[in-house]
């Protein structure tokens, strides 16, 4: 089982070439761990295929759980720049929807990978694993965007936290092979609904409606 080195945090890159390290690192993580499981990743592996130092692999990620936990970080970083604004007359709990089911699409089409990028970043703890913040914090920005809050209330903060782990539990039902892609959108769709219906008569960057 994957496991937290303990006590260590990531190096942050702080030139150029450091940065190229740590992308080719986490390019070569991708490609390994869409075609074996996180327990089957080997860091030498990764090493190797990223042409670095094994040293310099532990320096930038101590354990296979900050690994991947900075490719599923990667992974929302290009869901945020792929995200488009809805269409007029678009409700929230839609645009949302349509949006998670759209990524959840996307990393059902890599299903290895996927499981490990999940099992890592719920795995890892926030006081060692710093990918875990920038994960929560953009993912959350995302979805504030597609409902159209620009100014969130704590009430709104709540449900998109809410709705973020009924995604990752839905996500993780489908990989484990317990729903199929038909059950994944059906149940994102209900989600939304049930969760973010409120704010279709709410004002724009507005307020939640108040139950």
């Amino acid at each position: 089982m994957a496991r937290i080195a303990a006590g260590r945090l990531s190096a942050e890159p702080s030139s150029p070439e450091q940065h190229d390290r740590r992308e080719r690192i986490l390019r070569a993580a991708s490609r390994i761990g869409a075609e074996k499981s996180l327990e089957r990743v080997q860091m030498h592996e990764v090493a190797k295929a990223a042409g670095v130092a094994i040293g310099t692999l532990y320096r930038y990620f101590p354990s296979k759980v900050h690994l991947f936990t900075a490719v599923m970080a990667k992974q929302v970083d290009r869901l945020r720049d792929q995200v488009t604004e809805p269409a007029p007359g678009t409700s929230p709990e839609d645009a949302v929807a349509d949006l998670l089911v759209q990524a959840s699409r996307h990393l059902m089409a890599q299903p290895v990978l996927s499981t490990s990028m999940l099992h890592a970043s719920n795995t890892a703890h926030v006081a060692t694993v710093a990918d875990t913040v920038h994960i929560d914090s953009t993912f959350r920005e995302i979805l504030l965007r597609a409902v159209g809050i620009e100014v969130p209330t704590a009430q709104d903060v709540t449900l998109v936290r809410l709705l973020m782990q009924c995604w990752y539990g839905v996500l993780q039902s489908s990989l484990n092979g317990r729903a199929s892609m038909a059950d994944v959108e059906s149940d994102i769709r209900l989600a939304c609904e049930l969760l973010l219906a409120p704010r279709s008569n709410a004002p724009a960057g507005g307020a939640a409606a108040s139950r």
